[in-house]
């Protein structure tokens, strides 16, 4: 997982991976003509891709077309919808948030039914 993780980290290779995702499969080429980076540099790309196994080559005669291989980005979905918080249940600060308004509500409610405020208590016993 932590390879892929690593693979998708990097914008060129996932912009690499939302192309193959639409095509059926591109050729080194047709991949490189996309970006304003050297090929050496995409091959790059394309070489971490294939070593995470996000993507695959096939050798067709002379060219080499890449495939993507979106199984292998199954364990990190799955680690990461972990981290999916249900629309009903706030998280993190909004939860903390919440708790705050709650207790600000009730302390008003308390000071409105009759208790004194700790200023009231300081000037009654002055």
């Amino acid at each position: 997982m932590d390879e892929v993780a690593s693979a998708v980290a990097d914008p060129v290779r996932r912009e690499i991976l939302d192309a193959l995702r639409t095509e059926v499969r591109l050729s080194a080429g047709q991949i490189a003509e996309r970006f304003a980076i050297s090929r050496p540099a995409v091959s790059r790309h394309l070489r971490v891709l294939r070593e995470s196994g996000l993507v695959r080559d096939e050798l067709v005669g002379r060219q080499r077309f890449y495939v993507l291989d979106a199984s292998r980005l199954a364990p990190l979905v799955r680690w990461l919808a972990a981290f999916d918080v249900p629309a009903d249940r706030p998280s993190g600060w909004a939860h903390h948030l919440d708790a705050l308004e709650t207790e600000v509500h009730r302390t008003r409610r308390e000071r409105g039914a009759g208790r004194p405020r700790a200023d009231e208590l300081k000037e009654n016993t002055a």
